[in-house]
């Protein structure tokens, strides 16, 4: 919940000019509130930059007042959407039946899904770690479609890591992206779903995570609102 429409405009201004002698061959995509996103998507046509919403909900349309459809984020050019992320789960108490409506609701309507995954402090000390990664990708993906999965990719951001300045070792992301992937295996017989890390992920830090055989990229949370530290990272990811 970071921006205002006038603060886009001023990260774009700032972005932009920077994003454009950076040599990567990273998919680009920001994730801007609601009220931004058409700011968003507007300022960034013909940039090669994707722009996805925070969150959705599964109608198309009907009386669920204050919220989002998947029609109405596709209308201002919506490539992407978040589902499950830890915020949601923790204050908005949301359940891996509601995330898995919004799942297929989003991958059927065309949009990129990325879902988010990551166990408490609690969870990973107590050791039942990968049971909890494993219970939110079963079933939260149990109504997908496996013509679908190619709009999909997946978030493993550690709870216990994202604002706290505490990062996960890059061995430690590396296995749970390795048990991510056989998971997903599992599920649908494909293992090259992109896995992308969140925590805490910095300039210093990206470089490190990245080069592990099973991290596909990086889900930045507060370091990207600044657009030097934002283009940083994404150098760095090279």
């Amino acid at each position: 919940m970071h921006k205002t429409i006038h603060e886009t405009e001023d990260f774009f201004a700032s972005f932009l000019p920077l994003f454009k002698d950076v040599d990567t061959d990273y998919e680009i995509v920001i994730f801007p509130p609601f009220t931004s996103l058409n700011t968003a998507t507007s300022l960034t046509k013909d940039t090669g930059i994707k722009i996805g919403a925070q969150n959705m909900y599964y109608e198309d349309k009907g009386a669920y007042t204050g919220e989002i459809s998947p029609l109405m984020l596709m209308d201002i050019g919506v490539e992407y959407v978040l589902v499950g992320h830890s915020e949601r789960r923790k204050y908005f108490k949301e359940t891996e039946d509601l995330l898995s409506l919004k799942i297929e609701s989003g991958l059927r309507h065309g949009l990129k899904v990325m879902y988010c995954v990551g166990e408490t402090l609690e969870e990973r000390e107590s050791g039942r770690h990968k049971d909890i990664i494993k219970k939110q990708l079963t079933l939260g993906l149990k109504n997908i479609k496996k013509d679908y999965i190619n709009l999909l990719s997946i978030a493993y951001e550690p709870v216990w890591a994202i604002g706290t300045g505490k990062t996960a070792t890059p061995t430690q992301a590396q296995e749970m992206h390795a048990f991510i992937r056989e998971i997903l295996k599992e599920l649908f017989g494909e293992s090259d779903i992109p896995i992308l890390y969140g925590g805490s992920v910095k300039p210093h830090n990206v470089k490190e995570i990245v080069k592990e055989p099973d991290i596909d990229g990086a889900l930045v949370g507060g370091a990207s609102l600044k657009p030097v530290d934002f283009i940083e990272i994404i150098k760095n990811s090279r």
